[in-house]
């Protein structure tokens, strides 16, 4: 069985080494057996897994997530179904931070258009709207 350095799996799965001990720490990747030198060697198949973490990564998963999916890969009895309520529940989650940014995104856009003069950065309505605790500007 052909066995592949720490710095050999991060470069044929396109992340850094650091990212590769973070995975190992949150057990997202199973802890590798040590040579007589110590060098740990991992299988042809964590380079597999490590591209399973990055692409749920860039589909908006947390590293929880990520590690729910992968147990949901390998217990016996899983099925399709249950991953794809997970990701039914990661769609809703991401139209609520679509809105949620939409929302801060005309928000800003008012300050700054509030913002337009000349005046002392004392009198600056952005400055004075994140100053402010509490509820959020309203809108003028």
């Amino acid at each position: 069985m052909s066995r592949i350095t720490t710095s050999v799996l991060a470069a044929r799965a396109g992340v850094n080494v650091p990212s590769i001990r973070f995975y190992e720490r949150l057990s997202l990747l199973p802890k590798p057996p040590r040579t007589a030198s110590g060098y740990r060697v991992f299988s042809p198949e964590s380079v597999r897994r490590v591209r399973f973490i990055k692409r749920a990564q860039e589909l908006g998963f947390t590293l929880k997530e990520i590690k729910e999916l992968l147990a949901l890969r390998v217990e016996s009895g899983s099925s399709c179904a249950q991953v794809r309520s997970r990701a039914e529940e990661k769609v809703r989650d991401i139209e609520q931070k679509v809105r949620d940014l939409r929302r801060i995104a005309r928000t800003l856009s008012r300050l700054a258009t509030a913002c337009a003069t000349r005046a002392p950065t004392g009198a600056c309505p952005i400055l004075e709207s994140i100053d402010e605790p509490g509820e959020p500007p309203k809108k003028t």
